[in-house]
């Protein structure tokens, strides 16, 4: 096993760890510790919310949930040498939950997902779906179940939700000054446009007084992805992943949480995949003057590993840019499309006895592929949802004889 270079006390919060981390991003959030190229290392994760969700049959957590401490991020973690300009290669080298018995943080031996209330996160499907739900999933092993939607089981697709490098100062900047113009767009839409910098909830690491208060006013939330990496949630980012970020500011400053143990293309609930505490490790090295080398101007690059489920049989859902309660065309929209195709998918699995909330978090968190199947064809963008068959205990295809309907118990609710 490598050697530990950030330790987690998964019975505490990220705040009171011996080296906390961090939730924002921000040029000057200082170094955790340093690895050398060539090195391999382990790194421990918290559940991206700081253990704010609870193993019960409850939806108020997610409900409640504080996003302003969002994400609990490992790190950042100095690379020897690196130098704005460099291409930091990342070896995925093995990742999992909490190496533990059962215990009361995400990822000892449970998991959870979430679909957040629109007034609070809100999801992809947050007009049709507005309220707060959640499922518990048992790990076992490779596999989960859930009590909460019953009648399936499947292998993880584990990776990391989040991982990325420090921006620059003149990089933030960018992000801070575009995002408040698209706020501006509709300031009083909800969910927001974006998320800017607040001052609530902000960990960077060890920093206190005007050093923090200054992170504070200019860092970036971490919950969209951006030119560093960040949140992009991408389920193939497993084991045997390697990774090219380019590097922004001296010794690159890696930081990683999020961690999941399975997901569906999209993470469709905004909470959608198995949120979990865990590990991950990692190989690191160097490709001096890579990003001019390769043209990597903006948004890393990566090579997907061999370490993910083998479904061979799927149902497919289609999705085309049509709103259809309005009867209203839009012009080659892809996001509307798999939005479709996501609704279709739930009113089918809806025949067989689960509520449409047990069939939206099913999807974000399943390891189903999502495809943009057709992107020229004006109007209509056609998106396409690939259901692995093989994840249900009974048969899900389309037959003479109709839908196994049966009951499938009932999601956990917010009161």
């Amino acid at each position: 096993m490598p050697k530990t270079v950030f330790h987690v006390d998964q019975s505490k919060s990220m705040r009171d760890q011996e080296v906390p981390g961090h939730n924002r991003w921000h040029p000057d959030i200082p170094v955790a510790t340093r690895v050398r190229p060539g090195e391999e290392f382990r790194v421990e994760c918290r559940d991206w919310t700081d253990a704010q969700i609870g193993n019960n049959d409850s939806a108020n957590d997610v409900r409640d949930v504080d996003l302003t401490l969002c994400h609990m991020l490992s790190g950042p973690i100095g690379v020897e040498g690196a130098e704005p300009g460099d291409l930091l290669v990342v070896d995925i080298l093995d990742l999992g939950p909490v190496p533990q018995e059962v215990g009361p943080a995400p990822g000892q031996g449970w998991g959870y997902t979430g679909i957040f209330a629109k007034v609070n996160g809100g999801g992809f499907l947050t007009d049709y779906f507005p309220d707060a739900y959640k499922a518990i999933w048992d790990l076992h092993g490779h596999e989960t179940t859930s009590r909460h939607i019953p009648g399936v089981r499947y292998t993880g697709i584990t990776h990391p939700g989040l991982i990325g490098t420090a921006p620059s100062a003149e990089l933030l900047a960018k992000w801070n000054e575009r995002e408040r113009a698209l706020i501006e767009q509709d300031p009083q839409r909800v969910p927001p446009l974006a998320l800017p910098p607040v001052e609530d909830g902000v960990l960077a690491g060890k920093l206190t007084g005007s050093e923090l208060q200054k992170v504070a006013r200019e860092g970036a939330r971490t919950v969209p992805a951006r030119e560093n990496g960040g949140n992009q949630d991408i389920k193939n980012l497993t084991a045997g992943s390697r990774i090219f970020f380019p590097v922004f500011v001296p010794e690159a400053k890696l930081s990683m949480g999020d961690l999941h143990f399975s997901q569906g293309d999209g993470e469709i609930s905004f909470c959608g995949a198995i949120e979990i505490g865990g590990y991950i490790d990692l190989g690191v090295d160097l490709i001096k003057g890579g990003m001019e080398t390769y043209g990597v101007t903006t948004n890393p690059l990566f090579m997907p590993g061999r370490m993910e489920p083998r479904y061979t049989e799927f149902l497919t859902f289609i999705g085309v840019s049509v709103q259809h309660e309005e009867n209203r065309n839009f012009y080659l929209d892809a996001t509307l499309a798999y939005r479709r195709a996501c609704l279709n998918a739930i009113e089918y699995l809806k025949k067989f006895g689960y509520t449409g909330e047990q069939a939206y978090l099913l999807l974000g968190s399943a390891p189903i592929e999502g495809r943009i199947s057709g992107i020229v064809d004006i109007p209509n963008a056609c998106c396409s949802l690939y259901l692995p068959v093989a994840v249900f205990d009974f048969d899900v295809r389309p037959s003479v004889q109709g839908p196994v309907v049966a009951d499938r118990g009932m999601q956990a609710v917010a009161a």
